[in-house]
């Protein structure tokens, strides 16, 4: 027990010291992972010397507040690794065929037990968008690297994720009067919020009415920085912890 402690507490202060170093980085070279020949930068002048003790103090609180995000961008990429492994077997084809009968097995499902037409075709939509965002979702990771993954990748794989229940509901008066409320709520507290700066949200009320396909509009906006986010937080864990650094730390 106390062993496992004991690694716990080196990864932590190995993960910190990483994250800090990565920071440094942006402004100083050669300050994470340097080369055994090269060597890390160091500041030789007192100009130098000044800023590079400033961007470290800057860097502190920074690192305070980005650990616990880096923990969860450590726990996003174990299971985007796995999503990931069961879409590289299937192939963009395969996740396609997949989508498609199990969408299509709901379909069948909701025609036997005798839903209403609407009902049928807000299965059906559903199913679309779930399918048409997977297969973006996995033919961006594997046609690009890692900016492609973040801009696209994950947007859409959130997406697939969120997108289809709302859809859902532009035909399901049953789903509308769960889904519709919520996002009603949803969109007022973001109106009132993070988009409260500059009048931005009173331009976006009096220019947008929330009902209809104002609602898809709005997941999809949802969406897209949502999946922005874990990707930047799955490309920090991999800078600061990468893949192959997994077996001397501890597992999260």
């Amino acid at each position: 027990m106390e062993r496992r402690s004991t690694g716990l507490v080196d990864a932590v202060r190995i993960d910190v010291a990483r994250l800090h170093a990565t920071w440094m980085e942006l402004a100083f070279p050669r300050q994470l992972d340097p080369g055994r020949v090269v060597g890390k930068w160091t500041p030789e002048t007192t100009p130098q010397r000044v800023a590079y003790s400033l961007w470290a103090a800057i860097g502190v609180p920074l690192v305070a507040v980005g650990y616990p995000l880096l923990l969860c961008g450590f726990a996003a990429r174990f299971y985007a690794r796995r999503v990931d492994s069961a879409a590289t077997r299937l192939g963009v084809v395969g996740v396609v065929l997949v989508s498609i009968l199990a969408w299509g097995l709901l379909t069948v499902a909701a025609w036997v037990r005798e839903f209403s037409t609407g009902g049928l075709i807000a299965v059906g939509a559903a199913g679309a968008v779930a399918t048409v965002a997977a297969a973006v979702a996995v033919g961006a990771s594997r046609a690009g690297g890692r900016g492609t993954s973040v801009l696209v990748a994950y947007p859409a794989a959130v997406t697939a994720f969120l997108l289809p229940p709302v859809v859902a509901a532009l035909y399901s008066p049953a789903l509308a009067e769960v889904v519709f409320p919520g996002t009603t709520t949803l969109a007022v507290w973001i109106l009132d919020g993070p988009l409260a700066v500059g009048g931005l949200n009173d331009l976006i009320r009096a220019r947008f009415d929330l009902r209809g396909t104002a609602y898809v509009l709005m997941w999809i906006g949802i969406s897209v920085p949502v999946g922005w986010l874990f990707g930047v937080l799955v490309a920090l864990a991999d800078v600061v912890r990468p893949e192959r650094d997994r077996a001397s730390g501890a597992r999260f």
